[in-house]
């Protein structure tokens, strides 16, 4: 009988094994839920802070929002305040087609402005794109406002300029109702001479306004030339030879018509209207005609045609033109 020396081992009990494995397994797992419940949380806290900060960025940019539209409507009420300002200026000029156009401009603008307004108002929430608008608007208000500013100036400016010219032609209408006024003393004077035989006579003075036809025009206003016809009759004591006949128009105002140029009356010179040079021979010389193109506004009423010759006063006639 042989003895085994081979030393003998116990062997592992093979049911504790799979228990091990089992807990090792569930700590692993355990330790994988809390890594993803701190994911989640994670993650969760991110979504918040973030919304958290949109918030807060939205609610900045509501503020700016609405100090940007505080700041327009004060720019609103300034550009109204500094418009009203110039309502004196307006009344002076109402008539004029400028201020009209303008003044509907800037209250169409006006009235868009307040519907702007009206309408960010009944908002709870503003966007950027209405308070551009609304700046827009505003922008074109202040830039009609300036043009209205300077175009009542020019206006201003222009009526200025008119009532010096006024003044200047009553300046000018005084001094020559003072001419007038010493012509007809001159005229007293000479009016001995004017009765000499030698004096060359004229009949039949007639003044005819024409249109641009040639024809007679009833309306003075219409006018463009004035027609002076007269006959000179045969007179044996009157100088025969080359006369020149000076006219003078004078306009219901006292003012004379045209810049013909002066004569010499009396020692002094006196302007004329237009003149015409005849030859006569001491015979009868009938229709002789002197035409004055008009360059003046003419007016209805009573005008005076005065013809001159050889320092003589030949005729003052007055017409009455409608």
């Amino acid at each position: 009988m042989s003895t085994d020396n081979t030393p003998q081992y116990d062997t592992p009990d093979t049911p504790q094994t799979p228990k091990r494995k089992r807990s090792a397994m569930g700590i692993i797992i355990a330790i994988g839920v809390v890594v993803v419940a701190a994911i989640a949380y994670l993650l969760i806290d991110n979504i918040r802070s973030r919304k958290a900060i949109e918030e807060a960025i939205a609610e900045k940019e509501q503020l700016q929002l609405d100090y940007e539209q505080q700041q327009l409507e004060a720019d609103y009420k300034a550009l109204n305040d500094e418009f009203a300002q110039f309502e004196t200026s307006r009344q002076a000029i109402m008539n004029d087609s400028v201020k009209r156009e303008l003044t509907e401009k800037y209250e169409a603008a006006r009235l868009q402005v307040e519907k702007l307004q009206q309408e960010l108002k009944n908002q709870k929430t503003k966007s950027a794109a209405e308070i551009a608008k609304l700046k827009d608007e505003i922008s074109t208000l202040r830039a009609l406002l300036r043009h209205y500013v300077e175009e009542i100036d020019r206006l201003n400016k222009e009526n200025e300029a008119l009532r010096s010219e006024n003044q200047e032609i009553k300046e000018q209408n005084s001094q020559l109702n003072s001419q007038v006024a010493e012509t007809s003393r001159r005229n007293e004077v000479l009016s001995e001479r004017m009765t000499l035989a030698e004096k060359l006579n004229v009949t039949g003075v007639a003044l005819t306004p024409l249109n641009k036809k040639g024809k007679q025009e009833k309306n003075v206003k219409k006018a463009v030339q004035l027609k002076v016809t007269f006959t000179i009759p045969q007179n044996n004591s009157t100088p025969v030879g080359e006369k020149t006949i000076y006219l003078r128009i004078v306009s219901p105002s006292g003012q004379l018509l045209g810049n013909g140029g002066t004569f010499t009356f009396e020692g002094g010179n006196v302007g004329y209207s237009a003149k015409k040079t005849i030859e006569y021979a001491g015979e009868e010389i009938g229709g002789v005609t002197i035409y004055w193109d008009v360059n003046t506004a003419l007016t209805a009423g009573a005008y005076t045609v005065e013809l001159f010759a050889d320092n003589y006063r030949l005729t003052s006639r007055s017409f009455e033109l409608k």
